[in-house]
């Protein structure tokens, strides 16, 4: 049979939902035309194929042998097409890539380089979203997280480590003769209550602080230094760019690293791997 003399669609719809529903009006009913509509085209489709489909049965109709046969090529032909066409659909939605970044780092650090990316990639949508820590990729519904290595990772993560986390403090110009005198403010973040501590334990030249003020993140620190408050104990990440702060010691590696992670049984899209290659290069050049 050529493909100009396969029946109408719409007429082997018809008649394969009244053989699968055995009922004119049912069929109808599914699909919401007259029951007259229904008639009309089954009875062109049996004057089309040439075939008895359907034979009257007490106050119903019965399906001949043909006709079953026909029905149910065309109710497997029909959910084909309704498969291949959700598939189609549901791959032309490009779902958004969703990065989970700590705070700080993604206020001072990662938005302000973000918008490149998307000048690079204008049809891959990312969504920001901030959190610290262990994560649950399944329920946070993060696709790729940046976090600072300093917790117990799964075995089933890929982990592509991104840059070394570096430590010193920072300051305005005007706060570094306090700095030498020892007549500031130390500030640090309740993330990291030990790192003050720490940092002096390994500067032991440095003199000490008057206080330790601890503030909810390092963002927040930062900040207080450009107000003049004290002196941030910061990592290098989220102040590299900031020429209004000085580091007169530099930065100290304090053994941890910052990770790119997402689950290993996750199928790498082109959007992730994009996002992926730009990160790494960021951290790299």
């Amino acid at each position: 049979m050529k493909r100009s003399e396969i029946p109408s669609l719409d007429d082997l719809r018809a008649f394969e939902t009244v053989a699968r529903l055995g009922s004119m009006r049912a069929a109808a009913q599914e699909l919401a035309l007259t029951h007259g509509a229904i008639s009309r085209r089954v009875a062109k489709l049996v004057a089309d194929v040439g075939l008895t489909l359907l034979v009257p049965q007490g106050r119903g109709i019965a399906i001949t042998p043909d006709g079953q046969r026909l029905a149910e090529v065309a109710s497997r032909a029909l959910q084909d097409i309704s498969d291949v066409l959700r598939d189609i659909r549901t791959a032309s939605i490009r779902a958004p890539v969703i990065l989970s970044c700590e705070r700080s780092l993604a206020t001072r650090w990662l938005i302000p380089r973000l918008s490149a990316f998307q000048d690079c990639h204008p049809d891959i949508e990312v969504h920001l979203s901030t959190g610290g820590g262990a994560l649950d990729f399944r329920r946070e519904n993060i696709t790729i997280a940046i976090r600072r290595l300093d917790f117990p990772v799964e075995p089933d993560w890929t982990i592509i480590k991104l840059m070394p986390e570096q430590v010193g403090p920072v300051m305005l110009p005007a706060m570094r003769q306090r700095f030498d005198a020892g007549d500031y403010v130390a500030l640090g973040s309740r993330t990291r209550p030990q790192a003050w501590q720490d940092w002096l334990d390994l500067h032991r030249d440095v003199p000490r602080p008057k206080a330790i003020q601890l503030l909810d993140h390092h963002f927040l620190i930062v900040e207080a230094a450009l107000g003049g408050l004290g002196v941030a104990l910061s990592p290098k990440a989220i102040v590299a760019d900031d020429a209004r702060l000085d580091a007169p010691l530099g930065f100290d590696a304090d053994g941890t690293d910052y990770g790119l992670i997402y689950p290993r049984a996750t199928p790498l899209t082109g959007e992730m791997s994009a996002l992926i290659d730009w990160l790494t290069t960021l951290t790299t050049s």
